[in-house]
């Protein structure tokens, strides 16, 4: 009877332990306000992991696809009614992490008998100008964080926090360009991390990783990015890997839900054409570095290494 509480905590850190590692292979997100809205932006094989869940309110997750589905459909369905039963400006997404999210993923998290729900969430918020744009953080045990500005998720908090420090490098009154430029280099900064963590746990199975990420140099991000978004075959150039963004546009109050949805799905175009251009410069880096000769020492000093 005693030994109760004790067996209860070593089951909460027996899950932290497996939910940590359920994270290192995933995508992370990152969420980035500019001059005109805010993006959100990451990078999947083929399953969405952004939404839109209100007027003013997306959603960004990592995690299993079922238990992040699941979350989303439930947070859709309280914002809407709380938008016919009081008022649409009484959905905020500060509202819906503490009402709705964070109970849940803690109740989930604490009840050691059943499945935890393997997500992390980035939840963003539109605001009437661009200084009040909010984004909230909910890690998988229901604690979160709020944000302005700019926010990330990732598969642990020393690889979040290396995100942060790249997006805050560029944070400001941004163009809609030059967001998705420092969002996929915050995007890079993650991935590549999570990718020396990983490789160090398999070197060292039984020794605990160190707790700080250094970070990488621009010459490495931007190789990852070559490697990881403009994965594809070199003979037919497929592909396999796209960035996937989301918009919220529109901060001015007095517009309405059609005309921030028009302008939001006109930045997500333009969005989605820098990224292509970005892409287009990355093939066409790797077609120079492949098709130079060999035998000069300068291009073989050059090439990167796959």
């Amino acid at each position: 009877m005693f030994e109760e509480p004790y067996r209860w905590v070593e089951a909460v850190g027996n899950r932290r332990h497996y939910l940590d590692e359920q994270f290192q292979q995933g995508s992370p997100v990152v969420g980035l306000s500019y001059q005109d809205g805010l993006l959100l932006l990451t990078v999947s094989r083929g399953t969405p992991k952004l939404y839109e869940i209100y007027d003013r309110i997306a959603l960004g997750g990592m995690g299993h696809p079922a238990d992040l589905e699941k979350l989303r459909f439930n947070l859709l369905e309280m914002a809407h009614v709380e938008g016919f039963n009081r008022s649409p400006s009484d959905v905020t997404g500060s509202r819906l992490v503490k009402y709705g999210l964070a109970p849940v993923i803690k109740q989930a998290f604490e009840e050691v008998y059943k499945a935890p729900f393997i997500v992390k969430i980035l939840l963003a918020e539109l605001g009437t100008k661009a200084e009040r744009d909010g984004f909230v953080t909910i890690h998988y045990d229901g604690t979160f964080e709020e944000t302005r500005g700019c926010a990330a998720i990732a598969a642990t908090p020393a690889i979040q926090a290396g995100m942060m420090a790249a997006l805050r490098k560029v944070n400001g009154r941004l163009s809609l360009a030059e967001a998705v430029t420092a969002a996929l280099n915050a995007w890079g900064t993650g991935s590549l991390a999570q990718l020396h963590v990983e490789s160090d746990q398999e070197d060292r199975k039984d020794s605990t990783p160190s707790p700080s990420v250094s970070s990488p140099d621009a010459q490495a991000i931007e190789a990852h990015l070559r490697e990881s978004l403009a994965e594809h075959d070199r003979e037919h150039r497929e592909v396999h890997r796209v960035p996937d963004v989301a918009v919220l546009a529109g901060h001015d109050e007095r517009l309405g839900r059609r005309d921030r949805g028009g302008r939001a799905a006109a930045d997500e175009r333009e969005a989605r054409e820098r990224i292509q251009q970005h892409l287009s410069k990355l093939h066409e880096f790797e077609h120079e570095q492949f098709s130079r000769p060999a035998t000069d020492p300068d291009v073989a000093a050059e090439r990167p290494m796959f």
